[in-house]
């Protein structure tokens, strides 16, 4: 995957993972001392159910329109998301901000991420995507272990706002150096034909995970009777929702090559053995 050919777009998709992979693990070693500062220490945990809530969403969401317009759109946007969030959270003057800033960091990883899951079957030949999978698991790995002795050498020398404020232009490079090889290799639709529209109703269900997991984590903040409200609502909409995003047979481990029907049809048809976002 570092041969001529593929160097270039390596580097550059791993580095991305590699940011947002610290991010996530650096952010909770800066979560505290932000949390006292912008006096939100009752709000602490939505700072993390934001990005995760709103992730979810974004997964969906990029799975459609890769398959539908190629994966260079979700990740340009889904990077420029990334980065305003972490410029709203790193320069916040109230907890509400930070977690909106949390919140739009979490669509823009779930963008991201899908699209390079959707690059990597695009761009490179069959026997070099284990490599560059296992890349990608190692950006995740490595970020565990240095993230929070670096985020806590960060907040406590130069602030914990600097934990956020230093990504947005560190992603700049690897974005710059894969951007040309992405368009060369990986644009435009699946199979040649974009589909007429997004999937109405595979995005509703989107939104209904989205803000069923975020009532169920609010319900989850305050363990008091008025809580089951919320808790019940959840509950009511993630179940539903749940089931019909998933491929049948999913609960039951039914035979088959697992997909998302986020991204494909509820039947696997020559389109969706195409799409390497359906798998």
């Amino acid at each position: 995957m570092l041969s001529r050919p593929y160097r270039a777009l390596s580097i550059g998709v791993v580095s991305v993972v590699l940011l947002i992979a610290f991010e996530a693990t650096a952010v909770g070693t800066a979560m505290p001392v932000a949390a006292r500062e912008l006096d939100g220490v009752s709000l602490y945990a939505f700072a993390f159910s934001g990005y995760f809530t709103t992730s979810l969403f974004g997964m969906v969401l990029s799975g459609q329109w890769s398959d539908r317009r190629g994966p260079l759109g979700p990740l340009a946007w889904g990077i420029g998301s990334f980065a305003v969030g972490l410029l709203l959270a790193g320069t916040a003057g109230a907890m509400w901000l930070f977690i909106l800033g949390r919140a739009v960091q979490g669509l823009g990883g779930g963008l991201v991420i899908v699209a390079l899951y959707v690059i990597v079957g695009r761009a490179y030949p069959e026997r070099l995507r284990p490599a560059i999978m296992a890349a990608f698991a190692a950006s995740w790995v490595v970020p565990s272990i240095v993230g929070p002795l670096a985020s806590g050498a960060v907040t406590e020398h130069l602030g914990w706002r600097w934990v956020f404020l230093g990504i947005p232009a560190l992603v700049v490079f690897p974005l710059a150096l894969a951007l040309p090889q992405i368009r060369r290799l990986a644009s435009g639709p699946v199979g040649g034909e974009a589909p007429a529209s997004f999937d109405g109703r595979r995005i509703r269900l989107a939104l209904a995970i989205s803000f069923g997991a975020g009532l169920l984590q609010y319900a989850a903040q305050d363990l008091r009777w008025t809580s089951l409200v919320p808790g019940a609502l959840g509950v009511a909409l993630l179940v539903p929702a749940v089931l019909g995003l998933l491929p049948r047979g999913t609960y039951r481990a039914a035979r088959g090559l697992p997909r998302s029907s986020c991204c494909a049809g509820s039947r696997p048809g020559p389109s969706s053995r195409r799409s390497p976002s359906s798998r």
